[in-house]
Parts: C-alpha cells; structure tokens; sequence
C-alpha cells in the first residue's frame, strides 16, 4: 500500500523559504505531499501567488495539507492580534481551499495551558464553540480542519473535542511526537486517534527512566525509542489515506516528565490506566539518544552566534535522513 510521504514546513523554519522552495526541496526528495505549516510559509498569500502554488503542487504530483495556528481565545498562545479565533479559521479554511487542500491543521494551545489557571476543559468547549461557527464554510469549501494534539491535549480529549464538534468536518492532525511529552505512547495515541485522522506530523522520540520518572527527547527517524515498523503496519490499516508528513524537530535538550512526584499529576486527572501503563512499557524499553545534536533552546536561551549556522544545516540534514529512513526502512512514499 503506497503511504504518501513529505514533511511539514516547521522542520525547515530556519530556512525562510517561501512555497515554491518548499515544493521544489519537496520534488527533488522524491517526495508526494507536504503541509504548510502556517500561512506564513507560502509567502506570498495573494489569491494569484496561492494559485501558483496549487498549480506547481500538480505538476509535480504533490498533495497539499494546509495549517494556521492557535484557535481558542482561552490559550496562553492566543494572540488577540490574528483577530477572532473564528476570523482565523476562515482565513485559513479560504488559503487552504485556494492551494488545493482538503485538510486544515490547527491547534487548541500548547503543553503551557497543562499548567494554566484555567482547567482544559474549559478551553476544549471554547474549542468546540468555534470550530461549530465555520462549520457551513468548512463543508462548503470541501476542507476538513485538522486539530492537532499539541502537547497540551491527550489523545482521549482530542477525540471528545472532535465528537463533540463533529467528526464530519473536523478531524486530527495525527501528531506522533508530541504523545511521550503527555505521557502517552505513540502507539495508543495512534489507535484512539488514527480512525480521525486526515493529515499527520512524524518525528522519533528518545524516551528513558530518570530518577523522577522519565525523560523524553525528539530525534530524527531511527534515532530514538518508538517502534516505526509497528507504527506503520497499523497506520496503514487506522488511517491510510493521511499523508505521512515528517515534522522532524531536533535540537531540543531532553524534558523531564516528574511522574513519580504527586503534584506532577494535577494536571493528568482523568487519564486512562491502560494508557499510562503502555507509556511506562515504552520508558523501561527506552534509551538516551547518544549521537551528536547541537541544541538551540536550554532553559529559554537563545543559542550562541557562531551556533546559529550549525543549526540551520541540522534541520536540514536531519529531515533528509528521516526521509530515507522512512523510505528504505518503513517502506513509505512513492514506489522506487
């Protein structure tokens, strides 16, 4: 079964390209899809230079997936500047439609408003409220918003948001890196939300015991703990008409997950036994990653200068890597 493959802008930010770069880069992997992660990354979003891009995407046989950010005015990564979070879906369900895509990324928050003064579920309903205010355009335009489980959500609440809403018109951006940062194991993350999704974001996660419970950091494709093979043979049967997009983010130091510390679960009320006994399987098979990795982010400082170059030529020669892992090695994307 041919699994398309590409890759989600944001493994490239460092490189500032604009649609057509992206689309060309994508070409020359060998690659059939790709999702742009924001509005921003096409460059030019006029209704001609958007045009352009569903036109260059034909010819070369890619599959567009579209994406905008946050859209619950409760998150602490709201920006009350984009406008109202129903302004902000539409504008993005209207690019979308105009580059061909039929799926929509978007995100309810980030892992911040797991430690927010506000309870989640008070975001998820905010979330439901606006994603129902675009319902008709959504269904009119032929695009499915796709939420993504950000690190703020766990794949049981994604899936109330998205009965809750409407499966009819939104659907999951399936992300299979963020799951070990909520403390879930990807394959879990996989079955609950795989029968939902419509587009995708694939990174390798090195996960292991630390002292106060675990530690999880992201690789490339190959590098860390997560049984791809496995991943994939399911992926196939949960959700194979999902493009497979690598959103490979390295450079990032591990982050500690404090489970064996009480106050850590306040904000992990609800979460299923099952679930949580399938994470701490995969953290006893897991293991450090133990390659080079230059880091760009420690405790929220920006790298040093003479870093920066190093970098940039990271994100590039890791996404190409995870590339021909998931080709040679998962058998996914185009036929050789």
């Amino acid at each position: 079964m041919h699994i398309r493959l590409g890759y989600d802008t944001y493994s490239l930010r460092s490189w500032k390209w604009d649609g057509m770069q992206h689309l060309n880069f994508a070409s020359q992997q060998g690659l059939d899809a790709i999702q742009f992660s924001s509005n921003d990354d096409y460059g030019d979003t006029s209704p001609e230079a958007l045009r352009r891009v569903k036109e260059r995407a034909a010819e070369l046989g890619i599959r567009i997936d579209a994406g905008t950010g946050c859209v619950c005015e409760l998150s602490k990564s709201w920006n009350p500047k984009d406008g109202s979070p129903q302004q902000v879906l539409e504008r993005g369900l209207d690019i979308a439609h105009t580059v061909g895509a039929t799926a929509m990324r978007c995100v309810m928050g980030s892992q911040l408003d797991r430690f927010g003064d506000r309870p989640l579920d008070e975001l998820m309903k905010a979330l439901v409220k606006n994603f129902k205010s675009v319902r008709s355009k959504a269904l009119d335009l032929g695009v499915k918003i796709a939420i993504e489980n950000h690190k703020d959500l766990q794949a049981w609440q994604v899936k109330q948001v998205i009965e809750d809403a409407g499966p009819d018109f939104v659907g999951s951006n399936l992300d299979l890196g963020n799951p070990t940062y909520v403390m879930e194991n990807p394959l879990s993350t996989l079955e609950i939300l795989g029968p939902y999704a419509i587009t995708t974001h694939v990174r390798d996660t090195a996960v292991y015991e630390h002292p106060h419970g675990a530690a999880v950091q992201w690789t490339a494709l190959g590098d860390g703990s997560i049984d791809f093979k496995t991943i994939v043979a399911r992926y196939k049967e949960l959700c194979p008409n999902a493009s497979f997009q690598l959103e490979i983010i390295t450079g990032r130091p591990p982050q500690i997950l404090s489970y064996l510390d009480p106050p850590f679960w306040k904000t992990f009320q609800g979460m299923p036994a099952s679930s949580f006994a399938s994470f701490i399987a995969l953290v006893k098979s897991g293991r450090p990653f133990e390659g080079h990795m230059v880091i760009e982010d420690v405790e929220g400082r920006a790298p040093a200068p003479q870093f920066q170059d190093a970098l940039v030529y990271q994100q590039r020669y890791d996404l190409e890597r995870s590339f021909r892992y998931a080709k040679e090695k998962l058998g996914v994307g185009k036929p050789a």
